[in-house]
């Protein structure tokens, strides 16, 4: 049976209390830094800027009503936002379903409403990797 001396006890010892620590962090995220990272979403109709609204967590609706006379209705809650309500014929911006991510959008090409979110955190710069190609 191996003895252990005082130095691999010292060494055991640290590893456990980095991985406590590190749990610990993990367990227990950072509220604050949550909301520091607020989201926008900007609504364009036909290539013209509609309206800006930031993603809260309380809902609201919000009624694009186009110069033809239709309208989107699109609701936000939760930090994100997604189309409810439209009246265009075959109703394919109704399937984007709820979107939360900067790299997300919601499209009606019928009445030309896009729908993109932006993030506010200039650290946050979404420049992860999408795929790599050989």
């Amino acid at each position: 049976m191996m003895k252990l001396r005082r130095g691999d006890i010292l060494l055991i010892g640290i590893v456990l209390l980095c991985a406590i620590i590190f749990i610990i962090i993990r367990a227990f995220p950072n509220e604050v830094s949550d909301e520091s990272h607020s989201k926008i979403a900007t609504i364009t109709v036909d290539g013209k800027i509609y309206r800006t609204v930031e993603l809260t967590a309380e809902p609201q609706e919000i009624k694009v009503q186009t110069e033809d006379g239709h309208y989107n209705l699109l609701k936000v809650h939760d930090h994100g936002i997604e189309m409810i309500d439209a009246d265009c014929p075959d109703k394919v911006c109704l399937t984007f379903g709820f979107i939360t991510n900067p790299s997300q959008t919601i499209v009606c090409l019928p009445h030309r409403i896009l729908v993109e979110i932006e993030n506010t955190n200039p650290m946050d710069q979404g420049d992860d990797l999408d795929a790599v190609v050989k």
